[in-house]
């Protein structure tokens, strides 16, 4: 578990929205709440804990970006996300600008 921690680390990543759009065309991208940590998802979608995605899900702490979430953000096509990819999805999660 350690190693696969350690390998989705040198996968985290920024990205901008318009880098993540052809993943969203795909239904590829799952947004992370900000109360979550992206490794602590990530290492469990791809350990398949079901048990702990499966209450994220039902706590709506991941989910598929909404209609007027992918609306907002095709305003802002600059709006950075950290990101984490954990094939075949791309786990991301708003960077808050102050």
């Amino acid at each position: 578990m350690a190693d696969l921690r350690a390998e989705l680390t040198e996968n985290l990543d920024e990205a901008e929205w318009e880098w993540l759009i052809p993943h969203v065309q795909r239904d590829a991208v799952i947004l992370v709440a900000l109360e979550l940590d992206l490794l602590d998802v990530g290492v469990a979608i791809a350990s398949d804990n079901i048990p702990s995605v499966q209450q994220w899900i039902e706590q709506q702490l991941i989910s598929k970006p909404t209609v007027d979430q992918v609306g907002e953000w095709n305003c802002n096509r600059t709006k950075r996300f950290t990101t984490l990819i954990v094939q075949p999805y791309v786990l991301v999660k708003e960077l808050i600008t102050t």
